[in-house]
């Protein structure tokens, strides 16, 4: 694969993650306060052991209902690329603008930009792919400190539990692209690379952005993962590293041809279900 190193230095600079406004340690770094920290307490009873089976049953009802509600508001967004990243990348940042220009490539490809709906990268890469007249999707998980949506979303939708989330980010797209991001974009990493190892979802593109920035986590995989025999050699292959649009681009072009989605039927829409 080739390189660019020229890449991240034309982009506008700033020297290292910028978090403006002194947020509390803790609390997203960018927007408004949305106002529902009391909303996670049904996600939070959820996992702390055994209920009533009055409560368990009336909660898989609940989990049930918000998969339904996904999938009817998924199901006609067409093929996707979900976007990962930090939520802490203000505009002018050299990620958020990467972010930008990966949203505008997507877009190009005449696929939906899909992200967490919030701000930082999940904002750039919603706002390169409105701007590119694309279209652009938000999968929003409700937080104590949780943001607004940023406006660059077509459509949004909420959901409580971490892994009906997931179950959509997955399920409707054919391709990752991953930039810097923290805790929640690792998990999403791995969460998708251990679903293509075991075989569990097709091979589908993923690709790290910001070579810099993953390097280390890269080696540590080298140095620990394969020497220690817990992956395999050959699964270190299952992503890809690049700093250029271009190649993500690319990359992503040619898992949309291997993966034949334009010779699947879109849905059609029924108007009994009234949609």
């Amino acid at each position: 694969m080739a390189e660019n190193p020229d890449l991240l230095q034309s982009l506008p600079h700033v020297p290292e993650p910028v978090i403006s406004g002194q947020a509390p340690l803790g609390a997203p770094a960018t927007g408004s306060a949305w106002g529902k920290s009391p909303s996670t307490r049904d996600a939070r009873e959820f996992l702390s052991g055994p209920l009533s089976r009055t409560s368990e049953l009336l909660r898989i009802g609940r989990i049930g209902m918000e998969f339904l509600r996904g999938f009817r508001s998924l199901h006609f967004v067409g093929p996707c690329i979900t976007v990962f990243g930090s939520a802490r990348f203000e505009p002018g940042h050299m990620y958020y603008e990467l972010a930008r220009q990966v949203g505008a490539k997507i877009a190009g490809l005449g696929l939906t930009t899909m992200t967490g709906g919030g701000p930082g990268i999940m904002e750039a890469a919603n706002r390169g792919a409105k701007e590119a007249g694309g279209r652009s999707i938000g999968c929003n998980i409700i937080l104590p400190f949780e943001q607004k949506p940023n406006p660059y979303v077509d459509q949004f939708v909420d959901f409580r539990y971490f892994f009906v989330r997931k179950v959509m980010l997955v399920k409707y797209s054919y391709g990752f692209v991953i930039l810097p991001g923290g805790f929640g974009t690792l998990d999403e990493f791995f969460e998708v690379i251990t679903l293509v190892q075991t075989k569990k979802v097709d091979r589908f593109p993923l690709v790290l952005v910001g070579r810099k920035y993953w390097e280390p986590l890269i080696e540590f995989m080298k140095c620990r993962l394969i020497d220690g025999r817990t992956i395999n050699p050959e699964d270190i292959d299952l992503f890809s590293v690049t700093d250029s649009p271009d190649e993500v681009e690319s990359m992503l072009w040619q898992g949309v041809e291997e993966s034949a989605i334009r010779q699947k039927a879109a849905p059609r829409r029924k108007w009994f279900l009234g949609e």
